[in-house]
């Protein structure tokens, strides 16, 4: 792989990561004040996945691009269904 290649794959990996992080704090947060709790953690499992894989890949400094691909696939995902995906868990839970 090149040396390009290699420094956009960690730094791409490093980023979801992060952003996994964030996630699911602002979710523990947001539940803190009042949000629903249950639609917001089911929402949040998938990034807890994602930051715990990652944190072993950056611990380990042994990236993947398939770690990239699923990332950026399901943060498009689930940023764009976020609301009614929320709604509806939130319905069925209530």
């Amino acid at each position: 792989m090149s040396s390009n290649s290699q420094r956009y794959l960690v730094l791409i990996s490093k980023i979801i990561f992060f952003y996994s992080i964030f996630y699911v704090i602002m979710k523990i947060v947001a539940m803190f004040q009042g949000a629903w709790m249950i639609p917001n953690l089911i929402l949040s499992l998938p990034y807890l996945v994602f930051a715990v894989v990652g944190g072993i890949m950056v611990k380990r400094n042994s990236y993947h691009w398939a770690y990239v691909i699923a990332g950026a696939i399901l943060i498009s995902i689930v940023r764009y269904y976020e609301q009614e995906w929320m709604l509806q868990l939130h319905e069925y839970f209530s």
